[in-house]
């Protein structure tokens, strides 16, 4: 494939954040130098124009009903307009017809009430909008509907909770077609801390604690969560930043509390298992996206980190989410 094609659905009354949450980190992504690049269309039934809740007007770029695959990857937007949207059978075959031919299929927020009416959802665990789960749940007894994560992805079905969390879905979708590096920079294009991991609502290492207040310190933690995948050897580091490996490791240990090869490896480790709960890679892929020599060096970082083998704390979360 030569590109990477994801068709945004919307209908009337969408939420507008929702639709640009995917579509903006995807085309910045492009401009970043995405290999294969996305392309990406809005599409709606006839091809009318988009009347979104906040009471702007987006143009369609395609037909719903000329849209054909193979897509890469399908997403359903929400929207105060959701419940009318459900209760349309013409726009729930046209997704359920899509989503037969999209390696991924994803919604944003009440968008999950779209893909549970399409019986998508149907023995999967899912989200939404808090304010609205309980809904979801009642009319969908087949959904295991948990409002608590920003996203959760299941297999090749993903449900974000809404609007700014669907951008953090999309640049773990970055993440897992293009490696963690372009995910950082594009977080950064964007004026937002890196992703949040979908299984937590609100804290992680990356956004929960306070920047190092030490400007070289903050340099090098943003290097270090941005490429993961590189060379991050203490004296790689030292010489980028001018300054001795004795003198980053004092910094180091004064404002992380970690010596700067335990801060890298500590990074890498949570990165890993951010991907280990939120995609569908492989042990092998995880392990050399996040900058482990080896799946064995990883498991033993994993091991010490969380207890359990990345196999088995993946297994493990599965099983506490079924």
């Amino acid at each position: 494939m030569n590109e990477r094609l994801t068709v945004v659905i919307g209908y009337p009354q969408s939420e507008l954040l929702d639709i640009a949450s995917v579509t903006t980190p995807l085309h910045m992504a492009n401009q970043l130098g995405a290999a294969p690049p996305y392309r990406t269309r809005l599409a709606t039934s006839g091809g009318r124009p988009l009347p979104c809740d906040s009471g702007l007007t987006l143009e369609s770029q395609v037909a719903l009903e000329r849209v054909t695959g193979p897509l890469d990857t399908l997403v359903v937007s929400g929207g105060i307009g959701h419940e009318a949207a459900a209760g349309n059978p013409v726009l729930l075959a046209h997704i359920r017809r899509l989503a037969a031919v999209s390696r991924r299929v994803a919604s944003v927020c009440t968008g999950a009430t779209l893909l549970a009416a399409a019986g998508l959802l149907d023995g999967r665990r899912a989200t939404t909008h808090w304010r609205y789960a309980g809904t979801l749940a009642a009319h969908h007894p087949n959904v295991t509907v948990d409002p608590g994560p920003l996203y959760i992805r299941e297999g090749h079905v993903s449900t974000a909770a809404g609007v700014t969390s669907a951008l953090d879905l999309t640049l773990a979708f970055v993440e897992e077609d293009h490696g963690p590096r372009l995910a950082r920079i594009v977080a950064r294009a964007l004026v937002t801390y890196l992703q949040r991991p979908g299984d937590q609502a609100q804290i992680s290492m990356f956004v929960g604690a306070p920047p190092p207040e030490h400007p070289l310190i903050r340099q090098v933690v943003d290097h270090v969560v941005g490429n993961l995948d590189g060379d991050l050897s203490p004296a790689t580091l030292a010489a980028k930043l001018n300054v001795s490996e004795r003198h980053l490791t004092r910094l180091s240990l004064e404002y992380l509390g970690r010596t700067p090869g335990r801060f890298i490896r500590h990074a890498r480790t949570q990165a890993a298992e951010r991907l280990l709960v939120s995609s569908s890679l492989s042990v092998a892929d995880i392990a050399t996206r996040c900058g482990f020599g080896s799946t064995e060096s990883l498991r033993q970082s994993f091991v010490t980190e969380f207890g359990l083998s990345p196999a088995r704390y993946r297994q493990a979360r599965a099983k506490g989410s079924g």
